[in-house]
């Protein structure tokens, strides 16, 4: 089983899709009724050096992205942990 991995520790491979742990991550439920749900585990794809040709956005938001699936895109910083997805058994 895997554990999770501090960003500070160790980085995904470019392009990899992995559960990424994001505090306090708020995202609103279907409808216009303003609720919304935590959801603190979620399925990222690492983008290294995303921002490597946008200095004001790097220096803002760091130089590398988490590409959601669906609505959920995250800057850098937001994610403080991730882990491989975990395999399906047969």
């Amino acid at each position: 089983m895997s554990t999770w991995i501090s960003v500070t520790d160790q980085l995904p491979q470019d392009g990899q899709r992995v559960l990424a742990f994001v505090p306090n991550n708020s995202v609103f439920l279907p409808g216009k009724t303003g609720e919304t749900e935590l959801r603190e585990v979620i399925v990222l794809h690492f983008q290294k050096d995303f921002y490597l040709h946008d200095k004001e956005k790097a220096e803002k938001h760091g130089i590398h992205f988490w590409k959601g699936e669906g609505n959920s895109n995250q800057f850098f910083q937001s994610v403080s942990h991730w882990m491989p997805m975990p395999s399906i058994a047969k």
